[in-house]
């Protein structure tokens, strides 16, 4: 069997688990350290006009089997928004240091409450109190009027936060508990494409396709993946 992190050209006979490859080259990215955030994404929505947006977050959750990919954000940000009304997405890795670049295209659907509880749980403390303090993407009078705010929300969850926020008290530190508003989004590809780039811009590049029926209101029941190689 191949090495998805040694190989240079995608293999004559294409893999018929393209997830697995795609994971494998993630993994790779965090053991080599060659990103600051190795699973950092660009993820793209289209709004109520059609126009797409493109943002990075990051993939949190990388679930082979059987196929897809979690982030969190805030439920009332940009892409949230456009997500309640269009769950199309497009998903991007790149890793320049490697020369390896993953397109994921599919649908969106948020976590289940558990899988966000369980997920905030683990997060730094002041990240926490950070969901709570943010309206992300909502229109800011200034920096200060920020501060303010995530100041009086930590407040009222019970923590003694200074002005500046630079020193939060934590001599007593409250259990903080998820936003109603925050959580995570699952994108369960229809499809991946893998890229390897190599020399005089004769890219090794292919792509899967699969079919997804909805099951519930976080998962689908998935079809086999149907690979086809591309030209560069």
């Amino acid at each position: 069997m191949i090495d998805p992190c040694s190989a240079t050209r995608l293999p004559t006979k294409l893999p018929s688990t393209p997830m697995h490859w795609a994971k494998a080259w993630l993994d790779d990215a965090f053991k080599k350290g060659v990103l600051r955030n190795p699973h950092a994404m660009t993820a793209v929505t289209v709004d109520e006009n059609g126009q797409p947006a493109g943002r990075m977050v990051l993939c949190k959750e990388f679930v082979v089997d059987p196929g897809y990919l979690v982030f969190y954000t805030n439920y009332k940000s940009d892409k949230a928004r456009h997500l309640e009304n269009n769950n199309k997405i497009s998903l991007v890795f790149y890793w320049d240091s490697s020369g390896r670049q993953v397109r994921l295209e599919g649908e969106a659907v948020r976590s289940p409450a558990e899988e966000s509880d369980a997920y905030f749980a683990t997060r730094d403390w002041a990240s926490q109190i950070g969901a709570w303090g943010s309206d992300q993407s909502s229109p800011l009078e200034s920096r200060a009027a920020l501060i303010a705010q995530v100041s009086r929300r930590a407040m009222k969850l019970g923590v003694g936060a200074a002005k500046n926020l630079k020193s939060i008290a934590v001599a007593d530190r409250p259990v903080i508990p998820r936003p109603p508003h925050w959580g995570g989004f699952r994108v369960w590809p229809r499809r991946i494409e893998l890229w390897i780039e190599g020399a005089d811009r004769i890219h090794d590049r292919a792509r899967w396709e699969r079919s997804l029926e909805r099951r519930d209101d976080d998962a689908f029941a998935v079809g086999e993946w149907t690979g086809t190689r591309l030209q560069p």
